[in-house]
């Protein structure tokens, strides 16, 4: 009989308070996500300190609904996981808080995860991970393509320089009246209408792999301001459709690209912004085109948004390979990958 590993896994990142259960990395068998969604849409984007006080209040509910949902024990589990960074510090400290103390009280070991490593090990859950392996992880915080040349081998090939894709999408979200998160919303609308509006692809055909949404965010803006100051009224479902056009453009094109550069037997999509529609579609046509022997995974639409099940199959590959932590561990909310010389 396999050997059973149960990781219990920590999540608190950003402004979900989660914990799982996961078995051999590859198996849920409990996933608890409390959501603020609701306690920060009327400021508009997320409070840190309004998160970090909801961390608090739901850690040790959610740790206690997951320990029984898996219908387990700490004597059940072999190892403590948890995210330490990228994230607002606050919010991280919660979680690496309370890892640390169940690590402690039952002498269990501490495995220290990337945020963006439980991103891409979402889509572990889909099928087995085969390497060079590329990843282009979308989230709120974070566009970045990273090449894994084997298994715990990060390296950054490309990364946003200032607003990252799903900051842009929360940004016009609130020119459009959208409640955060906007991204669902605008992913929506975009379906119903055209690329009429034809905004600029910032640094689509750069000879790096990096990306800017800021200037497509500010001609967004632009646009609906000028035909307001003229009271014209503009198309909500073409301007939703030309802003997530331009988008998904620049991440195909310099997906595609990274590719022919760094041959790889798999592309994993992962991140928040995974969830969005015309991105999965884009990049499957692009695949199969420009690509056909390379395998894509895409992280299951449910585990796309931040969420501890990530975190334990993240935080399994690490155990395996001996990654450890003491009681000093602190949260790190600039914690990166290494770049590409």
């Amino acid at each position: 009989m396999a050997e059973r590993t149960l990781i219990l896994a920590f999540e608190t990142s950003c402004d979900e308070t989660s914990v799982a259960v996961v078995e051999n990395g590859t198996k849920i068998l409990s996933n608890i996500v409390a959501t603020q969604i609701d306690s920060h849409q009327r400021f508009g984007g997320v409070v840190p300190e309004v998160a970090s006080r909801h961390h608090i209040e739901w850690i040790t509910r959610c740790t206690d609904q997951a320990l029984a949902e898996a219908n387990v024990s700490y004597n059940d589990i072999a190892a403590v996981a948890v995210t330490y960074g990228p994230g607002l510090v606050g919010s991280l400290l919660i979680g690496v808080t309370a890892a640390k103390a169940i690590a402690w009280a039952h002498n269990l070991p501490l495995v220290p995860v990337n945020h963006m490593t439980g991103h891409l090990y979402a889509a572990r859950y889909v099928g087995e991970f085969k390497y060079p392996q590329m990843a282009l992880l979308v989230s709120g915080g974070h566009t970045e393509l990273v090449y894994m040349k084997a298994e715990h081998e990060f390296e950054i090939i490309g990364e946003t320089r200032d607003d990252a894709a799903g900051e842009a999408y929360d940004k016009i979200g609130r020119v459009f009246g959208v409640n955060y998160p906007a991204g669902k919303t605008i992913d929506e609308w975009a379906a119903k209408g055209e690329d009429t509006f034809h905004f600029p692809r910032a640094m689509e055909k750069e000879a790096n792999y990096d990306f800017s949404f800021s200037g497509l965010k500010s001609a967004f803006i632009n646009t609906v301001h000028n035909a307001d100051q003229r009271g014209e009224k503009l198309n909500k479902y073409d301007l939703a459709a030309s802003f997530q056009q331009s988008v998904v453009d620049v991440l195909a094109e310099k997906t595609m690209r990274a590719l022919e550069r760094y041959p790889v037997k798999q592309l994993i999509l992962a991140g928040g912004v995974a969830a969005n529609h015309g991105l999965r579609s884009r990049l499957d046509h692009d695949m199969h085109k420009y690509h056909p022997d390379v395998t894509m995974l895409q992280a299951p639409l449910k585990l796309c948004g931040d969420n501890a099940a990530m975190i334990g199959a993240a935080g399994y590959m690490c155990y395996q390979h001996g990654d450890r932590a003491g009681m000093d561990l602190n949260a790190e909310p600039g914690l990166m990958y290494g770049r590409m010389k």
